[in-house]
C-alpha cells in the first residue's frame, strides 16, 4: 500500500461528519479514547497490585512461579488469531473513514469465523503438550505436577476465548466505542485478579485458580457480543464469505509472526530461568517484571487510541498524522519517566513494601534494571501503531525476528554469567533498541514523520541517561537529585520540540494533559 498522503476535501459543511478521518483524529475523540482505554487498565492495575500478596501468600513460592508461567502461556495465546484482530481495527477504520462501513458485517463474520475454527485447533494442542511442558521443559517438583498438569489443561481451554475477545475489542476499537468496551471490560478484569484470591479461600488448588480466569475470559466474550449486538445481528444476516478474510489474513500473518517473536522476547526469559535455574528464581524474576509490565496500561491506552485514527487519515491529512505522532509519543513519555525514575531508583524498596524482604533481597535489583527498559518498551508502542495504521507490519516481524536472533543468546549468557540481573539487563538493552527500532522504520515509510521523530531525541536522551544512572546508585539523595534534574532537563526539551504555537496553546490547558494530542491546525 503507498503511503503517501493524498488530497482529501473537506465537507462543506460547518459540522465535520463523525465518520469523516478529521473527527476521527479530532482532539475530544483522541482524549477520551486514552482516559477511557487508561481506566479500563488502571483501576483493575491497582486491585492486582493489592491483592499480588494475598496469592503469593495462598499459592506458596513455587505455585506462585508457576502461576506466573501460567499467565504468561495465556499471553502467548494472542498471537493464535494471526494477528486478525488488529488487521479489523485497521481495515473497519479505513472503511469507515471512507465511507464504505456497510462492509462491516461481512468482514467480521469471515473473521470471527475463521478465528473461531483455529482457536479450537490451538486449544487441542496446547491440552496435548503441557504434560510435556510441566514434566520435561519446567523444573516443576513431582509432587506439584499433577496440580500443575491439571491447572494448565483448564487455562488451555481459554485459548479460544482469548482469541475471540482480541478480535472483538479491534472491532470496538474500529468504531472508537471506548468507552462503553471499558465500562464492560473493568468489572471483568476486576474479578481475574480478585476471583482467584476468593476461590481460594475455599478450594486450595491451582486448578480452582484457572477455572476463575476462564470463566472470567468467558464474561468478557459475552459482555463485547453484547456491546456490538447490532453489528452481530448483521452478521448473522450475512451470507458467510471466508474469501473476505483473506486480505486480513496477509495483513494479519505478518503481525501474527512480529506477535510471536514479541511474546517470545518477553516471556523466553522466565523460561530459561525456570529450566537453568528454579521455580524460586522464576518468582523473584517475573514478579518485578510483571510489575513493570503493568506500565503498559499508559502507551496502550495511547496506541489502541491512535491506531483507528492513524489508519483513517495517514493517506490523506499528513499534518495531523504527523501532530498526532509527535505528541502522542511526548504524552507517553512524560507520563512514563516519573514511573520509570522511582522503579529504576527505589525499586527494591518498593519491592520490600510490597512483598517483603525475601523479594525484595531476590528481586530488588532486578526491578531497578527493568524500570530503565519499561521507559523505552513504552514509548515503542507510538510509532508500532503507526507502522500497524499504515499496513507495514512485515517491517516490524523482520526487525523483532533480528532481535531474537540477538537476544535470546544474550539473555542466555547473561543469566549463566550474572543470574536474574543480567536476564534483566539483556531484556532493558532489547527495549532501548526496539524503541529506536521502531522510530526508524516510521520515518522510512512515512518520510513527514522524520523531523517529529528528530525533535523528540533530546528529550528521549536526556531521560534515558538518567534513568541509566539509577541502578548503580547506593545514596538515597544523589539518586534523588538525578532523578529530578532528569525530569527538569526532559521537561525543557520536550516543549522546545514543540511549536510556538503549540507551547502557547499547552500554556491555556495545563488543566487538560490530553490537549498535547490536538490536531496540528486546530486552535
Amino acid at each position: 500500500m503507498d503511503p503517501r498522503p493524498a488530497p482529501l476535501a473537506r465537507p462543506r459543511a460547518g459540522k465535520v461528519s463523525m465518520d469523516h478521518p478529521e473527527a476521527r483524529t479530532q482532539a475530544r475523540a483522541m482524549i477520551t479514547g486514552i482516559a477511557w482505554n487508561a481506566a479500563g487498565r488502571g483501576l483493575p492495575l491497582i486491585l492486582a497490585l493489592l491483592l499480588t500478596p494475598f496469592l503469593v501468600h495462598q499459592l506458596g513460592l513455587e505455585r506462585w512461579g508457576l502461576f506466573t508461567l501460567a499467565l504468561a502461556l495465556v499471553g502467548v495465546f494472542g498471537v493464535f488469531d494471526f494477528g486478525v484482530g488488529q488487521a479489523l481495527t485497521r481495515a473497519l477504520s479505513e472503511r469507515i473513514g471512507a465511507g464504505r462501513g456497510e462492509e462491516a458485517a461481512g468482514l467480521v463474520g469471515a473473521a470471527l469465523a475463521w478465528l473461531a475454527g483455529l482457536s479450537l485447533l490451538v486449544a487441542a494442542g496446547l491440552w496435548l503438550g503441557v504434560p510435556l511442558l510441566v514434566e520435561r521443559v519446567l523444573n516443576v517438583p513431582a509432587a506439584l505436577q499433577p496440580q500443575a498438569i491439571a491447572a494448565m489443561r483448564v487455562l488451555a481451554a481459554a485459548a479460544p476465548l482469548v482469541v475471540l475477545n482480541a478480535a472483538l475489542w479491534g472491532v470496538l476499537a474500529a468504531y472508537q466505542r471506548f468507552r462503553a468496551a471499558n465500562l464492560a471490560t473493568i468489572p471483568v478484569n476486576v474479578f481475574y485478579y480478585l476471583g482467584p484470591v476468593l476461590v481460594l479461600l475455599v478450594w486450595d488448588d491451582l486448578m480452582a485458580v484457572m477455572l476463575t480466569l476462564v470463566a472470567v475470559r468467558l464474561a468478557n466474550t459475552i459482555s463485547y457480543l453484547f456491546l456490538l449486538r447490532d453489528l452481530v445481528r448483521r452478521v448473522l444476516a450475512t451470507p458467510l464469505r471466508l474469501g473476505l478474510v483473506l486480505p486480513l489474513l496477509r495483513l494479519g500473518g505478518w503481525m501474527t509472526f512480529s506477535g510471536l517473536l514479541v511474546q517470545a522476547l518477553l516471556y523466553a526469559d522466565r523460561f530459561l530461568i525456570g529450566a537453568l535455574l528454579s521455580l524460586a528464581a522464576v518468582a523473584w524474576y517475573a514478579t518485578p517484571l510483571d510489575l513493570v509490565l503493568r506500565v503498559w496500561m499508559v502507551p496502550v491506552a495511547v496506541s489502541q487510541t491512535l491506531l483507528p485514527a492513524f489508519a483513517s487519515a495517514y493517506a490523506t491529512l499528513p499534518q495531523q498524522t504527523v501532530a498526532l505522532l509527535r505528541r502522542g509519543s511526548l504524552l507517553v513519555m512524560g507520563l512514563v519517566l516519573p514511573i520509570a525514575l522511582v522503579l529504576a531508583g527505589a525499586g527494591d524498596r518498593i519491592l520490600g513494601l510490597w512483598l517483603g524482604p525475601e523479594f525484595a533481597s531476590g528481586g530488588g535489583l532486578v526491578l531497578r534494571i527493568l524500570g530503565v527498559g519499561i521507559y523505552f518498551s513504552c514509548l515503542a508502542y507510538v510509532p508500532g501503531a503507526l507502522i500497524d495504521a499504515i499496513g507495514r507490519p512485515d517491517l516490524t516481524a523482520r526487525f523483532a525476528l533480528l532481535q531474537a536472533v540477538v537476544y535470546l543468546p544474550l539473555a542466555a549468557l547473561l543469566l549463566v554469567w550474572q543470574g536474574i540481573e543480567g536476564a534483566a539487563l539483556a531484556w532493558t538493552l532489547r527495549c532501548l533498541v526496539d524503541c529506536l527500532g521502531r522510530f526508524w522504520l516510521a520515518t522510512r515509510i512515512y518520510p513527514l514523520a522524520r523531523e517529529a521523530a528528530m525533535r523528540l531525541v533530546p528529550a528521549l536522551a536526556v531521560a534515558g541517561a538518567g534513568l541509566a544512572l539509577l541502578p548503580a546508585m547506593a545514596s538515597s539523595p544523589a539518586m534523588l537529585a538525578v532523578g529530578l534534574l532528569a525530569l527538569g532537563s526532559f521537561a525543557g526539551l520536550a516543549l522546545r520540540s514543540l511549536d510556538p504555537g503549540e507551547r502557547g496553546r499547552i500554556r491555556d490547558r495545563l488543566r487538560h494533559p490530553g490537549g498535547l494530542l490536538r490536531l496540528g491546525g486546530a486552535g
